[in-house]
């Protein structure tokens, strides 16, 4: 997907007018993980309905700002929240953010999300490094117009999620005295929690978690050659043998009673980088 070159321009000039800081990093902050953001310096919020051409964020723990600052000393930009095709938007919509970033000079994505545990070793409020992904949504923000100026029109995914970056965020989680999993995370459409059935399904394919984001946005930055990070907070257990599944709500409060351990690995991987 190719986004008129005056949409991003008018983006980047606008953020341009709030602050000086150029980002290097772009970071995602998932369904009530936005309060990372308020540990920033230097920081300027502006809301996403103010932003040109960026969408309207209506899920629930989302805040829907966009805040450009400094955290443990490296220049961000950081989405407090994001967007969702279930909210009914399309991939090439959600992910235009990504695009922004790039167009804002931030050379890598950290993207964050909070997702269902499908991994007998994993409890939640446990941490997870995305190694790779399932892309199960049933569509790609590429399709479309390719402009080869930005990226290649047969983009590979092998290593999508940077192997050194993976091994930053295992020597910070060692520092912060933080244990880390590593596994692979399915991206669904939502909005529904998925079936037993299903879930058994993804077991069976190797999936380790499951949630409806971050596949989107992680396809378009390396379409865009951007290095990637990704880090699932384990909100709940998807695991279909319990015969219970999590509520909204109970996903919220396991990421609110999270999120200061999630806060510290970041803050951590940050000062590693």
């Amino acid at each position: 997907m190719t986004y008129p070159k005056e949409h991003l321009e008018n983006t980047a000039a606008f953020i341009r007018k709030h602050t000086s800081i150029q980002p290097e990093y772009g970071i995602i902050l998932g369904s009530g993980l936005g309060v990372i953001a308020e540990s920033m310096e230097e920081a300027v919020r502006i809301p996403y309905s103010e932003i040109p051409h960026f969408l309207k964020s209506t899920a629930p723990g989302h805040a829907g700002n966009l805040v450009i600052g400094k955290l443990n000393g490296k220049a961000v930009m950081v989405m407090q929240g994001r967007f969702h095709t279930y909210e009914g938007y399309t991939q090439q919509e959600v992910t235009y953010p990504i695009a922004a970033m790039k167009e804002m000079g931030a050379h890598t994505l950290i993207v964050t999300c909070a997702t269902g545990g499908l991994n007998y070793n994993f409890k939640a409020g446990d941490i997870m490094l995305i190694r790779d992904h399932i892309n199960f949504t049933g569509s790609n923000p590429l399709i479309g117009h390719n402009d080869e100026a930005v990226g290649p029109r047969f983009p590979v995914m092998f290593d999508a999620y940077t192997p050194e970056l993976r091994k930053v965020a295992h020597s910070a989680a060692l520092k912060a005295g933080i244990r880390l999993h590593e596994g692979i995370y399915c991206g669904i459409t939502g909005p529904v929690f998925y079936t037993p059935a299903e879930l058994r399904m993804l077991m069976q394919w190797g999936a380790d978690s499951i949630g409806m984001s971050t596949v989107p946005e992680v396809i378009n930055a390396v379409h865009r050659g951007m290095k990637v990070m990704g880090l699932a907070l384990i909100s709940d257990i998807a695991i279909p043998d319990g015969g219970h599944h999590a509520t909204g709500d109970d996903v919220l409060r396991t990421v609110k009673e999270s999120s200061e351990t999630f806060t510290r690995l970041l803050n951590s991987i940050m000062a590693e980088l």
